[in-house]
């Protein structure tokens, strides 16, 4: 026996494990804890086979797990396999659509054995990309619980205490968040003169009397009168809704600056800080989406699946349809649409090739969604080849080829 199939399904309290001869034939079957101890039996039971570690191929659904680590660490090939490949394919083992964690686990082995050459060996990242990925994990985190509270204090303000609303531009800025901390009531705020307000803002760093008259005005419009007991029962919650909204701006902007240290000092960030229009915001999360292993996405077209640019063709005889991707990343494809939208205003020729895509009917979403294609076709060449992007060099092709719209 040349080499070992392992499946692995997952779970938060265990993982359920099948082992496949290459011929097929159900080895082993188990479960084990999510535990030291049941790491060392899995070890355990694979060595039994006595078979080389890189000769032991272990299919699994994620790899963002501590298993993942281990097994590395143990020399074994990995392979992650998404999980929307195993949901469709487990009409190999009957139609009813039952399953188990037991049979998934047997499911993930079957697909290495068929199916290996579809799935790349999984490598681990460098240590500079493994903090930036976990640090914009971070920011995407962070930014989804400030929109979540930003929304909660906005109703709870509209309902009992609108003239903050009405007076600052936005709700989450520094100025409007300690003005709610010091100022959480109707009431507090009849209480403070102009000259109050403005050293307030001067201590806020904020020293422009334009604004501070405006502010100021603006807070002192007529507003309707909420009841007084309402009011208090949400004071405290306004006061601590502010104080929260300013802890987690600080912590994302500290770790916005975190991953733009990190990101300068990454082998690949000349690449993709040439890129016009690319941005410091953008940089880490192309960065994250192409990763370190230049195998993984051999051709521009399994890049361009992964962030959804490019449509799905369905053929069948006389028939074809052409329609729009929905199984992608969407975070990837939400990064490569902003940087469409950027480059217009700093490539000639991006601009060119949306106004011709308008032209032709397509809307404005899609035209990026076009252009976004073809970027990331320049970008994956410029990526595996370790080269910077030539502006100049770029024209002289598409004039070489008398392209101006590339076919998508």
């Amino acid at each position: 026996m040349k080499e070992l199939l392992i499946g692995i399904d997952w779970s938060w309290g265990h993982y359920d494990v099948c082992i496949l001869a290459p011929n097929g034939a159900i080895l082993s079957q188990f479960r084990i804890a999510r535990t030291t101890t049941g790491l060392e039996q899995l070890q355990k039971k694979i060595n039994k086979f006595e078979i080389s570690p890189n000769s032991c191929l272990v299919g699994i659904e994620t790899a963002h797990d501590i298993l993942v680590d281990f097994l590395l660490s143990c020399q074994y090939q990995v392979y992650v396999i998404a999980p929307s490949i195993v949901n469709s394919s487990r009409g190999r083992f009957g139609s009813s659509g039952a399953h188990s964690d037991k049979t998934d686990a047997r499911l993930i082995a079957e697909l290495l054995r068929t199916d290996q050459a579809r799935f790349a060996p999984w490598r681990p990242d460098s240590t500079i990309l493994t903090q930036i990925k976990v640090r914009m994990s971070h920011v995407d985190s962070l930014t989804k619980t400030i929109i979540q509270h930003n929304n909660r204090l906005r109703s709870i303000l509209l309902r009992v205490y609108p003239q903050p609303l009405t007076a600052f531009s936005k709700l989450t800025l520094s100025i409007t968040l300690n003005f709610l901390v010091t100022y959480p009531t109707p009431t507090a705020l009849d209480q403070v003169s102009y000259a109050e307000f403005a050293g307030f803002c001067r201590r806020h760093h904020c020293n422009r009397p334009g604004w501070i008259k405006n502010w100021f005005e603006g807070l002192h419009q007529p507003a309707p009168t909420a009841a007084a007991a309402v009011v208090q029962a949400y004071q405290p919650e306004i006061s601590f809704l502010a104080r929260l909204l300013l802890t987690l701006l600080e912590e994302k902007k500290e770790a916005i600056n975190t991953v733009q240290t990190l990101c300068d000092q990454h082998p690949d960030h000349a690449i993709f800080a040439s890129l016009p229009g690319i941005g410091k915001v953008l940089l880490p999360k192309f960065l994250v989406m192409f990763g370190e292993d230049r195998q993984r996405f051999p051709t521009p077209q399994s890049i361009r699946q992964l962030a959804g640019t490019c449509p799905v063709t369905k053929q069948s005889g006389k028939k074809r349809q052409v329609v729009f991707r929905k199984a992608c990343n969407h975070a990837y494809r939400d990064a490569v649409q902003q940087h469409a939208v950027a480059s217009v205003r700093k490539a000639d020729w991006a601009w060119a090739y949306y106004l011709a895509a308008r032209k032709r009917g397509h809307h404005k979403n899609d035209a990026f969604r076009r252009l976004a294609n073809r970027w990331l076709g320049i970008i994956w060449k410029l990526w595996q080849t370790n080269q910077l992007y030539d502006e100049s060099y770029h024209l002289k092709q598409i004039h070489k080829h008398r392209q101006v719209e590339p076919v998508i």
